[in-house]
């Protein structure tokens, strides 16, 4: 894989093709992640050379994540591309289970509050990279992105993204903000964005940063057919891991496991080097919740792919087909 760093549009920041999601080790979704665990991840994945660290105001119901990331990197943060994101946040909610609400609010002074909170837990007095996190219905997207650009001007942030938008979002941040990155899920089975979000990114100059692309695990090939996910574990709502779908998917995965076998990688590894070199993917955003999750994860940087595994892995996902992947609500 190409390790030089890949610039974030037009701004003054770059990070290398991989980078380390840090929600799984806010804990929320993951049991046993402790803050020596977390902070142990992240240190890790600094060690290894993965300095892409994305985290969000809302990893974590009192930011564990950003906490983590601060206790990781003091005395290295000058060397760290720190990414968060604002405008979610969690609720107490007595009638769910567990009893919190995830609420999109993207007014321009809620905005700011989480901003700064999070300069406050990150130890740091400015995010390298910004996101929206989500679009709020309620809030006109022009009002969200002028707050973004404003904290731009301050110096609070150093690049702006947007994540989780359709096209004529995009259309509208852009028209009020300075655009330096987009993130969406991309993976060998969901490949939407290419239709229309990667050539509209490419001919403005906006970087892809993707998330999701071991697909929940599902591509790094330690799944089991029959394999029935407890209502806890969000993959049951999903018609990937279900079924028909679910088969045909584990086929897939067995097509790849000669692939990675040929060029002496782990099944992951080939992936994430797939999913790194695609045509204006900037950055590929993997999660772990333990320091050995990311040093497997890791060898994904020394996979060279050359044009037969390259043949072989477009007849696997030519062969697999269409896929139903529908997200959940």
């Amino acid at each position: 894989m190409n390790t030089t760093p890949r610039p974030l549009g037009n701004a003054p920041v770059s990070v290398g093709p991989l980078g380390l999601g840090c929600w799984p080790i806010a804990g929320m979704t993951r049991a046993g992640v402790t803050p020596a665990a977390a902070e142990a991840t992240v240190r890790m994945a600094v060690d290894l050379g993965i300095t892409h660290l994305d985290t969000a105001f809302c990893y974590g119901e009192r930011g564990e994540s950003e906490r983590a990331i601060a206790a990781a990197i003091r005395g290295r943060r000058n060397a760290i591309v720190i990414a968060g994101k604002c405008g979610i946040h969690w609720e107490p909610d007595a009638g769910a289970t567990p009893p919190r609400r995830q609420v999109v609010d993207g007014r321009p002074e809620r905005l700011r509050a989480e901003v700064e909170e999070s300069l406050r837990r990150l130890e740091t007095d400015h995010l390298d990279l910004l996101y929206l996190h989500a679009p709020d219905p309620a809030t006109p997207i022009a009002e969200s992105a002028g707050e973004l650009r404003r904290l731009l001007a301050e110096g609070k942030a150093r690049a702006i993204g947007v994540s989780n938008v359709s096209l004529p979002q995009l259309e509208a941040f852009i028209a009020a903000c300075p655009l330096a990155a987009c993130q969406l899920h991309f993976n060998m089975l969901q490949r939407e964005i290419e239709r229309e979000f990667l050539p509209w990114c490419r001919s403005h100059g906006v970087a892809m940063v993707v998330y999701w692309p071991l697909m929940k695990g599902l591509l790094a090939g330690a799944m089991r057919r029959g394999q029935v996910f407890p209502q806890t574990d969000s993959r049951h709502k999903y018609p990937m891991f279900n079924g028909v779908e679910f088969e045909r998917n584990l086929d897939f995965v067995d097509r790849l496991r000669p692939i990675a076998a040929r060029l002496g990688c782990d099944l992951p590894d080939l992936v994430l080097a797939w999913t790194a070199e695609q045509p204006g993917i900037t950055s590929v955003l993997f999660g772990a919740t333990s320091p050995e999750q990311v040093a497997i994860n890791a060898r994904a940087l020394a996979v060279e792919l050359d044009d037969e595994s390259r043949r072989d892995i477009a007849a696997a996902i030519a062969a697999r087909g269409p896929v139903a992947n529908r997200r959940p609500v």
